[in-house]
């Protein structure tokens, strides 16, 4: 198989086909376009979500914490904490480990949250580290919002930018690269600044709160694969307007020199929301000092239809992440001390 996520063939009939023990108290549990469970805990939800820091070789901690925390902001839950399984290559230093977890310190301060625990060990099963994160957050019940609320007629909107996470790791990881192709360190340094608005949690609890229809954090596969993932859990289609999904110059400028899409490259930091004409997402989310854009329109035909300048296409399975395409073609092994 290729690197990246499963398809949705093999996750239906590898995975979802394969689970049958059920509870009533589990309001949301694995499908396609979603990335976290819901549990019924009374007046209050359980969101639970777990993600893994694969494509980076730096602020590995820094990542894990805001990655997984996105997720369960995405449906509308404030996070309380999260657990972290470190897995190590064989000859890794203190060094190394310490500023993992200071940088996983770092982000869950930002985020007023605790480490709640986990697991870490070195071992010769793998070659680069390997962190995962569980995230666990709490919302009132009448108040969590899913992947599949996508109605037709709904406004599509996109905070902050296309490609924000794999511009801050291209900027981090292959900064010698992009100089040597004539990228600007001035802007580089920008980039790299990127990771410092990673986390989605203060906008996304302030669309749930206006009463949005459905989110879904922008990570793996970019703008694309978000967008396929939330219409497929809402079972809806779509008319979007490429011109007018946000693209900041520094993406731009990076994405050009490696010849890279921004709208397929990893993306954590921005958010997709839908939401009926009448609810106020661009002044919600104003007021916690981010921009949201409007892009497009949930259609009730299933065509997922892309307008660009050239012309229209349809929206079909999402391809592989640019980030993990660019990799592939460099051999990149990440460095084990960033």
């Amino acid at each position: 198989m290729k690197a990246g996520k499963l398809s949705p063939d093999k996750l239906r009939g590898l995975i979802f086909d394969r689970l049958h023990s059920r509870r009533s108290d589990i309001l949301l549990g694995p499908g396609l376009g979603e990335d976290s469970a819901v549990i019924d805990f009374g007046e209050e939800v359980c969101v639970i979500s777990t993600d893994p820091i694969t494509g980076a070789s730096q602020r590995l901690g820094w990542l894990a914490v805001h990655v997984a925390c996105n997720d369960v902001a995405a449906n509308g839950a404030e996070p309380v904490g999260v657990q972290a399984a470190l897995l190590l290559p064989e000859g890794v230093d203190d060094e190394f480990i310490g500023q993992v977890i200071y940088d996983m310190d770092a982000a869950c301060d930002e985020l007023g949250i605790e480490i709640l625990g986990g697991h870490t060990e070195v071992t010769s099963q793998v070659t680069c580290p390997l962190v995962v994160t569980t995230a666990v957050g709490r919302a009132p019940r009448d108040r969590y919002v899913t992947s599949a609320g996508a109605q037709p007629g709904d406004i599509i909107y996109v905070t902050k930018g296309a490609g924000f996470e794999g511009t801050a790791i291209l900027a981090a990881d292959h900064r010698e690269a992009l100089i040597s192709l004539g990228v600007e360190q001035s802007l580089l340094e920008r980039a790299g600044g990127f990771f410092h608005q990673i986390s989605v949690v203060s906008e996304a609890l302030a669309a749930a709160k206006a009463g949005v229809s459905a989110m879904h954090d922008i990570t793996e596969g970019g703008f694309y694969g978000a967008l396929w993932e939330l219409l497929e859990a809402s079972g809806r289609g779509c008319r979007v307007r490429l011109e007018e999904v946000p693209v900041l110059p520094e993406t731009e400028a990076i994405c050009r020199a490696l010849e890279l899409d921004p709208l397929g490259l990893i993306s954590s930091g921005s958010l997709l929301i839908t939401a009926p004409p009448e609810v106020p997402v661009v002044e919600a989310v104003r007021q916690v000092g981010v921009t949201a854009y409007p892009v497009g329109e949930v259609t009730e035909a299933e065509k997922r239809i892309m307008v660009s300048p050239t012309g229209e296409w349809e929206l079909t399975l999402p391809v592989e992440d640019e980030l993990w395409r660019f990799l592939a073609e460099q051999q990149h092994e990440p460095e084990l001390i960033p």
